[in-house]
């Protein structure tokens, strides 16, 4: 009886043990942009900037990623972009590139390392710091080789959570929320679900927004802002099958 009352506790262990080895092979892949890496005071590395300015900051000790709105002109692209067009699209840069200035209204940084997210969550840490045309920051999405991109963005001015697409250089509205308290000069996060050709918006992890694609997501990711908005940005986090960690 000892004998088999042993060897069913062990049979148990190792259900467990091949259970619990299996649940972590299955976790789905994560990265996570901290910036705790990158050398103050410089350009960031792990995204790359497109339009606007981006440096790398402080907060007390911790390290920052900050959009500098205060240095914006429009019509701006942001020093070195036909090198970093070439880095993300190769060949194909030139299509990209000229597509750039059409936007330059909006300030935004491509991820590293995320050629093609297709579903999955994005989150990231904002905080509002000054702006007197805008404090907007967002999750930039689905970027093209031609430059179109979907993102999901907050605005401490405005109070609102907006799903806008930007198509050959043009932007609109898809999803507009109202009443969405963002104070200026604190700490949020902004989070963008997909799932198919679903898009859920949440803001300190309150859901505000839903809305469905015409086509599913496909393509590079990174963080969007607006005209002189001055933010800083931490713990860009990316979950999804799509990417490798």
């Amino acid at each position: 009886m000892r004998t088999m009352l042993l060897a069913v506790a062990f049979g148990a262990f190792v259900l467990a043990v091949n259970f619990k080895a299996s649940a972590q092979a299955q976790k789905t892949p994560e990265i996570k942009f901290d910036f705790e890496d990158e050398a103050v005071g410089s350009s960031p590395k792990s995204f790359l900037p497109i339009v606007g300015n981006f440096s790398i900051g402080t907060e007390d000790s911790n390290k920052v990623l900050v959009i500098d709105g205060r240095k914006w002109q429009q019509g701006q692209a942001a020093a070195g972009v036909a090198e970093r067009a070439k880095t993300l699209y190769g060949e194909r840069y030139g299509e990209f590139l000229d597509n750039v200035k059409a936007f330059a209204y909006f300030p935004y940084a491509v991820a590293t390392g995320v050629d093609d997210f297709r579903e999955g969550e994005i989150y990231l840490r904002f905080k509002p710091i000054s702006g007197r045309i805008d404090q907007g920051a967002g999750i930039l999405f689905n970027l093209k080789p031609n430059g179109d991109y979907l993102t999901v963005r907050a605005n401490a001015l405005e109070n609102n959570l907006v799903l806008w697409k930007f198509e050959k250089g043009k932007r609109s509205s898809v999803k507009w929320v109202k009443d969405v308290p963002t104070p200026t000069k604190t700490w949020h996060e902004l989070k963008v679900v997909i799932k198919g050709n679903t898009v859920d918006g949440f803001l300190n992890g309150k859901h505000y927004l839903t809305h469905q694609l015409a086509q599913p997501v496909s393509g590079k990711i990174g963080v969007w802002s607006k005209a002189d908005s001055h933010m800083y940005i931490d713990d860009y986090r990316v979950v999804s099958d799509s990417v490798a960690p």
